[in-house]
């Protein structure tokens, strides 16, 4: 995972030193590090944005969820990277204990590391993309229809995208400048939290995977019971080290799977409320020069909101794999033959049954496979009480 947290850390996320070191006792935390100091500007920073978020709520005489979902946006990404911060306090002392187990028992996957890399790449690819489509939604309102005291482009851009700080503080271009950096890591840390729970699942079923390979390996053949023991002591130490991990990483779980079921409820009322439509630009008597002919707001959000299903999808069936590999063992323990079996399989087979072992967003849920579409009913549910309490309708008035 070198590559992902020194992605993240360029975004002040998880700020331990050391991470390029083969070695991980050379990993260590240091609150007097330009990464954490780094780290904890960008919480300040992104503190900022919810304060003035949530001025602008006490100031608005019209509240709707529409117009305020910038808080819930903030916020999150604000406490997502005051988790990373707490993560990075303990993600030495974990990595130690991972490199104990990898010297005792290590890990043959060797492409690990591409898929790790992959996810990384693309997954932050596309949520480039994503950020590139929403500023071009908002720059071609302001191509469109310039501001009445004729500021520049940029001042009136951003002046644009971020009412709720600009109506309280005088605009200056550094001050812009910081605004938009901002708003970059927030828009970061939202894909990130996925991109970190994809990889720490596809090494964790790794681990699980290895030990059912072993099993799978002697199928058909005779055994001796201290086989069986040496491979429920790998199972155990493997089931151990998703607990260690689900304790450090399972408030990013939490806010992960939060984050992507609130947006996809959003943007799907969104799509209801308003359609797949051109905006009416400002000038009715001169050619439309805006890129996308006044779609450009339609293109974001059409593909955001798939990129978001796509991803929510993504995570939800990766981090599953972790439960699944668990369980995968007792298919090949029920093959053992009557010959070889003893009760050390026994006691396996039991451990298997009796233990559940799975990533968990904090206790409050497990993530399993069935998880998938408890969230697609939950989608349904929140949705129709959505459009109940805003009266949006899916339905179109007939062309005027």
């Amino acid at each position: 995972m070198k590559l992902t947290v020194i992605v993240g850390q360029m975004f002040g996320l998880n700020p331990v030193l050391g991470v390029s070191e083969k070695d991980s006792s050379l990993l260590r935390f240091s609150i007097c590090s330009w990464r954490t100091t780094y780290s904890i500007l960008s919480i300040l920073g992104q503190g900022t944005f919810v304060f003035f978020c949530i001025l602008k709520l006490f100031k608005d005489t019209d509240v709707s969820l529409m117009s305020n979902t910038s808080i819930v946006f903030y916020a999150t990404n604000c406490l997502t990277t005051i988790l990373f911060l707490r993560i990075a306090t303990r993600w030495p002392r974990l990595c130690q204990q991972i490199s104990r187990i990898e010297a005792a028992n290590p890990n043959p996957d060797s492409t690990l590391i591409r898929k790790c890399n992959a996810a990384c790449i693309i997954i932050l690819s596309l949520a480039v993309l994503e950020h590139v489509l929403s500023d071009l939604s908002a720059l071609s309102g302001v191509l469109d229809c310039p501001s009445p005291d004729g500021s520049p482009i940029y001042e009136a851009f951003i002046t644009h995208s971020f009412p709720w700080i600009y109506s309280y503080v005088a605009y200056n271009d550094v001050l812009g400048l910081l605004t938009q950096i901002v708003d970059i890591q927030c828009t970061f840390n939202w894909n990130f939290s996925d991109i970190f729970v994809i990889c720490i699942s596809l090494y964790l079923t790794s681990r699980l995977d290895q030990v059912y390979k072993r099993i799978a390996a002697v199928r058909g053949k005779y055994v001796p019971p201290t086989f069986w023991r040496a491979m429920r002591e790998d199972y155990c130490r493997a089931t151990t080290l998703v607990r260690k991990i689900d304790d450090v990483i399972g408030g990013i779980i939490f806010i992960s799977f939060a984050n992507n079921l609130f947006f996809i409820c959003l943007q799907l009322l969104h799509t209801l409320a308003d359609g797949v439509k051109q905006k009416p630009s400002c000038h009715f008597d001169s050619p439309d020069e805006r890129p996308l002919q006044g779609y450009e707001n339609a293109v974001y959000f059409v593909y955001s909101f798939i990129f978001l299903v796509a991803r929510s999808l993504a995570v939800s069936l990766i981090a599953a794999q972790v439960h699944t590999a668990s369980k995968r063992p007792a298919h090949a323990l029920y093959r053992v033959s009557s010959a070889a079996y003893c009760v050390e399989v026994q006691r396996f087979l039991d451990q298997i049954h009796t233990d559940t072992v799975a990533l968990s967003g904090i206790q409050f849920f497990n993530v399993k496979r069935g998880l998938v579409l408890t969230i697609a009913g939950t989608i349904v549910t929140y949705e129709l009480v959505l459009m109940q309490f805003t009266g949006v309708t899916p339905t179109s008035a007939p062309p005027t």
